[in-house]
């Protein structure tokens, strides 16, 4: 079935739309919409990678949620704007204008819905802009939406104690922490044997990269025929299901924050011409 990961009750398409006009508090219920990619992660990963690890910390996330904290999940996302992988197959890639058109359909979707609370749950790291700029632009049409844009991986997690410091420094893709989550999630679809380490050079100078990473724009070709920027080696499944959940245990506290958060109202304005033909604003509560 396509609730996935998550709870069959916490599956936002499982309710009919009565439900839903019936729902309670609406207002301060956490719509939470994972937003992942389709793309190559190696000869040792699938493709849906980004889309399996945000759905799983998700699903899994609302497993932990305390039962009195009204929150849902709707469908994934899953395809991106993924043009740094476009020039291997499986990659399946959407203009940044495409997606930002789509981020902001959905959102007025669930603003129409009654919600007012919009959580987006990005595991793509070549998208976390868009997400920004779709919040921004629904914050500005409705001043009482929080849309909250945030990344999978953002939350505090134990990925960091299983990752040499040169995978913490330069992976980027397909690599420790991700290979082991997906392990967790998704094995049967990981393919250990052909898991290879495969780093980038260290960026040339330090002022413009304090850790090494690329500081200029890239594709994934740019390091090599593989796809892998990292070391995928030594990931195993134990140490993704402590990664998952660590991750859901924090997605779940922040989830619950922002069902009981109330921010910053915004107060509507008008605008009068004055005698030197400019504008002054006149708020009104």
């Amino acid at each position: 079935m396509i609730h996935g990961y998550n709870p069959p009750k916490r599956f936002l398409p499982y309710l009919s739309w009565t439900e839903i006009v019936d729902l309670p508090d609406k207002e301060n219920t956490v719509i939470v919409l994972p937003t992942g990619a389709t793309e190559q992660h190696g000869p040792h990963l699938p493709c849906a990678v980004d889309t399996l690890i945000c759905a799983g910390v998700v699903g899994h996330a609302l497993a932990k949620l305390p039962e009195h904290i009204p929150a849902f999940a709707m469908a994934p996302i899953t395809y991106g704007k993924s043009e740094e992988h476009l020039h291997f197959p499986g990659t399946m890639t959407l203009k940044g204008e495409t997606l930002l058109a789509t981020m902001n359909e959905i959102g007025e979707s669930v603003y129409r819905a009654g919600f007012r609370k919009l959580l987006i749950v990005n595991g793509h790291g070549g998208q976390p802009q868009v997400m920004e700029m779709a919040a921004r632009e629904l914050r500005l049409r409705h001043g009482d939406f929080i849309v909250v844009p945030s990344f999978t991986w953002k939350m505090p997690n134990v990925a960091g104690q299983f990752l040499s410091e040169t995978e913490k420094k330069l992976a980027m893709h397909a690599g420790h922490a991700e290979t082991a989550i997906v392990l967790a999630l998704a094995p049967e679809t990981v393919h250990m044997d052909k898991a290879v380490a495969n780093y980038p050079p260290v960026f040339p100078s330090t002022l413009l990269s304090t850790d090494g990473r690329p500081a200029c724009a890239w594709s994934a070709r740019d390091f090599g025929p593989s796809g892998i920027i990292g070391d995928p080696t030594e990931a195993t499944a134990e140490q993704g299901h402590l990664i998952l959940d660590s991750l859901a245990i924090s997605w779940a506290q922040a989830i619950e924050e922002l069902h009981h958060l109330q921010w910053a109202p915004r107060v509507e304005a008008t605008w009068e011409r004055t005698h030197f033909d400019g504008f002054i604003q006149q708020d009104k509560p």
